[in-house]
This record gives structure tokens, C-alpha cells and sequence, in this order.
């Protein structure tokens, strides 16, 4: 994966656009030498937002599962509370 300049992605948008599109390359985008962003084939993000989707889908079986198993329903903000420990 190469990596840009903020700086440098204004100066060569376009370039770095096909280098994404066309050749699947990912570009991270760096301010002061930490990265930032980054620019992704349009694949690699519909593959992300698919991942998370399953995960999410797979976390709400399992919180239906809990439910059925204990009768028990538990707050949004307990809930929260829990997952963040």
C-alpha cells in the first residue's frame, strides 16, 4: 500500500483516483506523517461494510439467543455499560 501527503493528494487527485480504480491500489493519506484516511477500491468498501453487516447480524442472533434462553432483556445504556468493560 503507498501512501500520500495530504499535500500531494491535492496536487494529484486525479492520478491517484485511477491508481485506485484501475489498478486496485489503496493509497493511506497522511497529515503530518500520520495516517489519516485512505482511498479504497469501491470493492474493498462494499467487502468492509458485507463484514460488518455479518457482524452485526451475527450479534443481534446472539442477543435474541440470550433473550430466549433467560426471558431477560437488559437497557440499551446496560447494555453498553457491559460491552465496554
Amino acid at each position: 500500500m503507498s501512501s500520500m501527503s495530504i499535500a500531494e493528494i491535492r496536487k494529484n487527485l486525479a492520478e491517484a483516483l485511477n491508481q485506485v480504480k484501475y489498478n486496485g491500489e489503496r493509497i493511506r493519506l497522511k497529515r503530518r506523517n500520520k495516517d489519516v484516511a485512505a482511498l479504497v477500491p469501491i470493492e474493498d468498501l462494499e467487502a468492509l461494510e458485507e463484514l460488518e453487516d455479518r457482524i452485526d447480524i451475527e450479534d443481534a442472533e446472539k442477543a435474541l439467543a440470550e433473550y430466549e434462553r433467560t426471558g431477560e432483556a437488559i437497557s440499551l445504556e446496560d447494555y453498553i455499560a457491559k460491552r465496554d468493560l
